[in-house]
């Protein structure tokens, strides 16, 4: 299939590069222009903006970090609103505000272009592993035709409803994932307060009802007091938004949410906003006297 993808940051260009090589034809674009470099040297083709990339395309797909950039590279001057072609769909797998969500939709829909919302959880290991799991909202055949692309990037592909409930869904995942991290936090610096070997400790509790891959994964960094990135605080930060937001609007009370979006604001206030989201141990750990 013809694809155009257009941002290539931490999670977009291993995303892109999958893509490829299931055998696919991508055009690239991205606003670090040095950012297409590496998959123009694998086979893709650049465009000089969103709208050009889009222009042959039959699937185009957006990963940006936050809803005004996908209302940028989508309904911009430049955006792909200009270039794509009539029954083309676009895949936004960005993590943005479902009503925005909605309201691109229409926009495209007026011209003939078709929209789907695809966020994604799986973090830059499942990125670059082709194993993501993506949470997809929009017309069923619309879904269906993309799947070969989708396929190629991720391993649990679950259509969860019209067009914006996939950004629901993905407001869910990181409301629970900010528990689990806290949660984590919270328990490895217990034991370490207690003196015990937490390496030990994460094996003992890891195939019990505390399992999860935030233990399996990110409990390490909390022990070490090291947070090597895998999906920034200040992005979370910002999906919390979202999900306080819609939360706000259904009157849905969300302590712990709050709490985290606190503690991550801390963090980032303190220049710690591009650590990987485990950091919130280093902030758990400082309020327990370890540093």
């Amino acid at each position: 299939m013809k694809v155009a993808f257009v941002g290539l940051g931490t999670m977009g260009g291993p995303m892109a590069l999958n893509i490829l090589k299931a055998g696919h034809q991508v055009t690239v674009y991205n606003r670090t222009r040095e950012k297409e470099e590496a998959l123009a040297a694998e086979g893709a083709r650049r465009a000089e903006s969103p709208a050009k990339a889009a222009e042959a395309a039959e699937i185009i797909v957006t990963i940006v970090s936050d809803t005004p950039d996908a209302e940028e590279v989508i309904l911009g001057e430049n955006g792909i609103i200009h270039g794509a072609k009539e029954g083309a769909i676009l895949v936004d797998m960005s993590t943005i505000s479902p009503a925005a969500t909605r309201r691109m939709s229409g926009k495209l829909s007026e011209k003939g272009i078709k929209m789907i919302d695809a966020p994604v959880s799986g973090g830059s290991e499942g990125a670059q592993l082709g194993t993501l799991a993506i949470m997809v909202g929009g017309d069923e055949d619309d879904v269906r035709k993309t799947l070969p692309v989708l396929e190629a990037m991720g391993k649990t592909i679950i259509h969860v409803g019209p067009i914006g409930a996939g950004q629901v869904t993905k407001a869910i995942n990181q409301i629970i994932i900010a528990g689990t991290y806290l949660s984590v936090a919270e328990g490895m610096t217990l034991g370490i307060k207690a003196g015990l070997d937490m390496y030990k400790v994460i094996e003992a509790i890891r195939g019990g009802a505390a399992g999860s891959w935030v233990l399996d994964n990110r409990a390490g960094n909390v022990v070490e007091n090291e947070y090597p990135l895998g999906f920034r605080v200040r992005l979370h930060r910002k999906d919390l938004g979202i999900a306080l937001e819609a939360a706000k609007e259904l009157g849905v009370t969300m302590p712990c949410a709050a709490l985290v979006e606190q503690i991550e604001n801390g963090l980032m206030s303190q220049n710690y906003g591009d650590e990987d989201v485990s950091a919130l141990g280093r902030a758990i750990r400082k309020q327990s006297g370890l540093e």
